[in-house]
């Protein structure tokens, strides 16, 4: 029943080869301070721990707090995660950090979680791909977006999210994949949307396959673009540190276009060791254009302080 809720611990400390990280976002009332913070767990033949990561999404500083696997505790029937003395739950998260170089501790307060639409047959993100054994990694939307208050000190100083906005999403099992895209962004300036792209070369037995999933909420609209819904990517082109990306359906159009903005070095799984580098921003622009098939915009609006990996190697399945 663990596929229908993917905000819980999905795992289990006995695995090997294996990993599971949550993925708290958060954007102050002013837009002046994103934060990215990501605890975790690894499991694997030579170094076991789990971890806090912390992204400052304007300087692209990086920090990375290890933990003994004995420091980790979350629940298989709700999002409560423990990692040291820091927590997180649904109802917000608690921050107690030190490496004797960087100290961060405060409370971030959470209003109520906007999960991602899901039903029997389709569970999430991930649609009825959340079925298919055998897959390196999986993928869920915890919260498409959620009211923020409360403080965080960072060295003694202080940073102030009252009326900010916040987003969950989480990634498990023993690998990120070789190549992907990756967008998010819900603080637009005229509209409460929230949007989540995500494109992957993902093995599959012996060979591969690339598949998306993607969304678009707003007001008490919601449109999905998913390879698993049957939807598309007409074009994909990278340039100049913006990404112009097209996605359809049926009936709609999704028009994207996304800037790369102060990346930072976030560690990332192979068979569960978090040995590799990747870029991500946390401060990207990304413009949005929904269109119905006669052409007609029914959304259009900017975002600011998006999140955006790009992994150069996808860009070669799309020239």
């Amino acid at each position: 029943m663990k596929v229908f809720r993917p905000w819980v611990f999905q795992g289990s400390k006995r695995r090997k080869n294996y990993f599971e990280g949550w993925y708290f976002k958060h954007v102050s009332a002013d837009r002046q301070n994103v934060y990215a913070i990501i605890p975790g767990i690894s499991l694997s033949e030579n170094d076991s721990h789990s971890f806090v990561q912390v992204l400052n999404g304007l300087t692209g500083e990086a920090f990375y707090y290890r933990y003994p696997v004995s420091s980790f505790m979350a629940s298989s029937r709700e999002l409560s995660v423990e990692v040291g003395q820091s927590s997180f739950s649904s109802n917000g998260i608690r921050l107690n950090l030190n490496d004797n170089r960087v100290k961060i501790q405060g409370e971030l307060v959470y209003g109520s979680l906007n999960a991602y639409p899901s039903t029997l047959t389709r569970p999430g993100i991930m649609g009825w791909y959340s079925f298919v054994p055998l897959m390196e990694c999986r993928h869920g939307i915890v919260s498409t977006g959620h009211l923020l208050d409360g403080m965080i000190d960072i060295n003694s100083k202080i940073i102030d999210f009252d009326s900010g906005k916040g987003y969950i999403e989480k990634d498990w099992g023993k690998s990120f994949p070789e190549s992907w895209i990756w967008l998010h962004c819900n603080t637009f300036r005229s509209s409460d949307a929230s949007f989540t792209f995500s494109v992957a070369k993902i093995p599959w037995v012996g060979s591969f396959f690339i598949g998306f999933i993607s969304y678009l909420s707003y007001g008490n609209q919601f449109y999905n673009f998913s390879t698993w819904s049957k939807a598309a990517i007409e074009t994909l082109v990278y340039s100049e540190n913006t990404l112009n990306l097209t996605v359809v359906n049926k009936k709609y159009r999704l028009v994207i276009n996304a800037v790369n903005n102060m990346p930072g070095d976030l560690k990332a799984p192979v068979m569960g060791s978090m040995t590799r580098i990747i870029k991500e921003t946390v401060d990207a622009g990304i413009e949005l254009r929904l269109e119905d098939t006669a052409g007609n915009i029914l959304f259009e609006d900017e975002g600011i302080r998006g999140g955006m990996e790009l992994i150069d190697k996808m860009l070669d399945y799309f020239v």
